[in-house]
């Protein structure tokens, strides 16, 4: 959403040619290239300024197919300037920097970030595992939806007509890190025909068009089309790790899942977590059992504490139903009470159960230091054309506050507690006078 939002306010200059060509890119093989700008032009984001760059040649990958835009330098003999984001508009490679270097037509060494590239592309390289080890576990109807690849987290939409189990879960894991530790190489064949590729088995991603020449990466029994970048091994990728699975859409399912040093940082995550609650059991040998038992002490507790409170609830009830008075022909009870507004709703409805004619319940209580009132009517009361909710507007101006329901029942929050008594006496005036 937010990308759409910035795409619809972008405002962009013409392009100014410093030299006719075409981008050759050469990211899958060097992480850095000679070369020269071709064109840039200046771009408007919202509050916010920056350059594009047309470069004639470029390590840099544009983001497409779901991997993120490389980020780098652009070095001259002079300067070097940072590109933040390389994107692809229509199949032309920019390159993203805040401001252009001052000789626009000197050489360049465009150089990627390689830790962010090398991240990048273990997660890339674990989609490709992903869907072989999904289709192998859940079942071949299991097909590529959609993906996010970033050097920080990968993210994976599959067809899939049911939520996969924790076992299932953690086969598709455990099937990922086995083709990471048989450090299985990369095949690649670039401008392959497509129906040769098809012939190889080469899986399509979701919604990507291809031409008659295409790219094929190949791990193992993984084959697809592909034009992101890859490790060179899956032993590159170190380790996997799904930390979290759920549904996008109907029959479309998600995984969200880290590799190499994000999977080393998530365990540790988790490794804390464990020392920490450990610490707070004084460190227990058998932490799951010393969980288990506080657990049910602590169901024990609140069973407990739910029978106290029902045992003073009924002792309450029975004080207050002394407070009701009969005035023209109504039962009426009227309360200021400082206790929780749930317990004042809970004898609201006790009483409304035994007092089915001619019975009006209204209370007013603060809680956390703001006025709250409630109003529970009998069904007489409301056919002879009371409404709770009408009535409880009203008061509700006296402590600043708004408040509704139905016929029978409302209540009403406010600010300001001084006007609390106010609220309940015209209630009672309602019924009274």
């Amino acid at each position: 959403k937010e990308r759409a939002r910035n795409a619809s306010s972008v405002e962009t200059d013409d392009w100014i040619v410093l030299q006719e060509g075409e981008t050759e890119f050469s990211g899958y093989d060097s992480l850095s290239s000679e070369t020269h700008i071709l064109r840039y032009r200046k771009v408007k984001q919202k509050n916010s300024e920056f350059y594009q760059i047309v470069l004639s040649k470029t390590p840099f990958y544009a983001e497409m197919g779901g991997q993120t835009g490389d980020s780098g330098v652009l070095i001259s003999d002079s300067e070097r300037i940072n590109i933040f984001d390389t994107k692809k508009e229509n199949s032309l490679s920019v390159h993203l920097v805040a401001k252009l270097p001052e000789n626009l037509s000197a050489k360049f060494i465009a150089e990627v970030d390689a830790e962010k590239r090398k991240a990048a592309e273990c997660n890339h390289t674990a989609t490709h595992l992903l869907h072989a080890a999904l289709r192998k576990i859940l079942g071949t109807h299991v097909e590529q939806k959609g993906s996010y690849v970033s050097a920080d987290v990968l993210r994976f939409d599959f067809s899939h007509f049911q939520k996969p189990d924790s076992q299932e879960l953690r086969e598709v894991e455990k099937l990922v890190n086995r083709s990471i530790r048989e450090n299985l190489p990369l095949c690649e064949y670039r401008n392959l025909p497509i129906n040769e590729a098809k012939a190889m088995g080469a899986m399509a991603l979701f919604g990507e068009k291809y031409g008659n020449s295409v790219r094929v990466v190949k791990f193992g029994e993984s084959v697809e089309l592909c034009g992101g970048t890859h490790v060179a091994h899956t032993g590159n990728i170190g380790s996997f790790r799904i930390i979290s699975e759920g549904s996008v859409a109907a029959g479309i399912r998600r995984i969200e899942a880290v590799t190499a040093e994000n999977c080393e940082k998530h365990l540790y995550i988790q490794q804390d977590i464990m020392l920490e609650i450990r610490d707070m059991f004084n460190n227990v040998p058998n932490i799951t059992q010393t969980l288990q038992k506080f657990f049910a002490e602590n169901q024990e507790l609140k069973k407990t504490i739910d029978d106290f409170k029902k045992e003073k609830l009924a002792q309450m009830k029975t004080e207050l139903a002394r407070q009701i008075k009969n005035i023209r022909n109504i039962n009426l009870l009227v309360l200021n009470m400082n206790i929780h507004t749930e317990i004042i709703k809970d004898i609201a409805f006790q009483f409304r159960g035994e007092y089915t004619e001619k019975f009006v319940f209204a209370a007013g209580n603060i809680e956390k230091n703001k006025p709250n009132i409630t109003l529970m009517l009998s069904d007489d009361m409301v056919k002879n054309g009371y409404d709770a909710a009408k009535i409880i507007r009203s008061a509700a101006k006296h402590i600043q506050g708004g408040g509704g329901g139905q016929p029978h029942f409302a209540s009403a929050g406010g600010k300001n507690p001084d006007g609390l008594i106010a609220a309940i006496d015209e209630i009672r005036n309602v019924f009274t006078m």
